[in-house]
């Protein structure tokens, strides 16, 4: 049980990196550390991180149609991370 949670957070943070990195490299304009360095300079972490975190909705509705539902708790678990993530990115 505890390790298909963590296969699912596992999942959950990949997806959410991999959102990172497809949004910054292809809806930004410039090279990715252009892009990044645009990011920090406009402290715009939470919101693209919050735009990251989208896949993990595909993630999530796709374990619990396999009925892996220990594994959809950990991407969950992983998105509530993403969002307290976003919640201090705001603030910094």
């Amino acid at each position: 049980m505890k390790k298909e949670i963590i296969i699912g957070i596992l999942v959950g943070l990949a997806a959410t990196a991999g959102g990172f990195y497809l949004y910054v490299e292809y809806a930004l304009e410039g090279t990715f550390e252009e892009s990044l360095a645009v990011l920090k300079q406009n402290s715009l972490y939470g919101q693209v991180l919050s735009i990251a975190a989208i896949p993990n909705l595909i993630a999530f509705f796709i374990f619990i149609k396999k009925r892996q539902d220990y594994r959809a708790r950990g991407v969950l678990i992983a998105t509530l991370v993403v969002a307290l993530m976003i919640l201090v990115a705001q603030f910094v």
